[in-house]
């Protein structure tokens, strides 16, 4: 029986690692082909700060690729480590840390070529704020990687907790849902804070005067975006670290990974959504600086409402985690 357990955690992590890089590199490939794609419209609009793009298009592909060294790193440990054995939980704790890796870096490798893309652009239009261009950046980009740092965090928990006292049955389900709920819940965010980030960096090449104000109404925006991948992040530590009574019948364990269904999915909605709604509140600062009041209102009402929707899905999770 020993041998067959071993087995089958071989499998489970050689599948997780696969599944780990092959997600992990979608977003981070669209993020920098993104931003090399905005690089060359800049160059050929404004060939004399060819160089100051450059540097930026790299810098900025830099970022996007850190999800895809993320979902790389969980890869090799799932490939060259020794998992025990002792217990078939480990069988889902290898392959639901690859899932949740993969799919957590898919949103933020997407979203952080926004803002490269955009500060390329904006270096075209306005050469003089080069740098305040490329600190907006850096820091747009910076925020578009939480939701896979949230997802790499649930990933390390996974593989380096000791699971093997827990019964098999509802335990394998709440480790699978917790991967689910992490990863999923990363991607929406990502994006939203992409889209955010993006707007940011062509609001102060519009009008540099504005830059302050701009990269923190962008902020503002982002910190929204992000809630509901930290919903995601909420229900995964629930699953993973609540002891669940050991279960004979099927439906404790299916209530447990519908919980992180729910949630994983139901986050993306939401940051996706909210990012859009902060994208236009940053775009329209910049151009109509006397309805700043106005504007970050609006965003924020918009935003609360298209929240809703994740916190009903976190509503549902627990429901499904504590009542059924």
């Amino acid at each position: 029986m020993e041998q067959d357990i071993q087995t089958w955690v071989k499998l489970s992590a050689f599948a997780g690692a696969g599944i780990a890089m092959g997600c992990g590199a979608i977003g981070a490939a669209i993020g920098e082909g993104y931003t090399a794609a905005q690089a060359n419209f800049a160059i050929s609009r404004n060939p004399s700060i060819s160089g100051d793009v450059f540097k930026s298009m790299l810098v900025g592909q830099a970022i996007a690729e850190s999800a895809s060294i993320f979902a790389l790193v969980v890869a090799m440990i799932l490939l060259f480590s020794n998992f025990s054995a002792e217990s078939y939980v480990t069988v889902a704790v290898v392959f639901s840390a690859g899932i949740c890796m993969g799919l957590g870096a898919i949103g933020s490798g997407v979203g952080s070529g926004y803002p490269a893309g955009a500060a390329c652009i904006g270096m075209a239009r306005q050469p003089s704020m080069s740098g305040r261009l490329m600190t907006n950046m850096l820091i747009g980009s910076a925020v578009c990687q939480t939701p896979s740092i949230f997802a790499l965090v649930t990933s390390f928990i996974l593989l380096f907790t000791n699971f093997a006292g827990r019964p098999v049955s509802p335990t394998w389900a709440a480790i699978l849902g917790a991967g689910l709920a992490s990863g999923l819940g990363a991607i929406g965010s990502g994006v939203g804070g992409g889209l955010v980030a993006e707007t940011s960096c062509e609001g102060t090449a519009r009008n540099p005067e504005m830059a302050g104000t701009v990269t923190n109404v962008m902020l503002l925006g982002q910190a929204v975006t992000q809630t509901t991948a930290i919903y995601g992040l909420l229900v995964s530590f629930i699953l993973m670290f609540k002891q669940f009574p050991a279960a004979d019948t099927i439906a404790p364990a299916m209530a447990l990974l519908g919980a992180g269904l729910c949630m994983g999915i139901g986050a993306i909605g939401p940051g996706v959504g909210e990012g859009f709604t902060a994208r236009s509140a940053v775009q329209w600062i910049a151009r109509r600086p006397l309805a700043i009041a106005e504007l970050t209102r609006s965003m924020l009402v918009g935003q609360a409402v298209a929240e809703s929707t994740g916190i009903y899905s976190l509503v549902i999770a627990l429901i499904l985690i504590f009542v059924i």
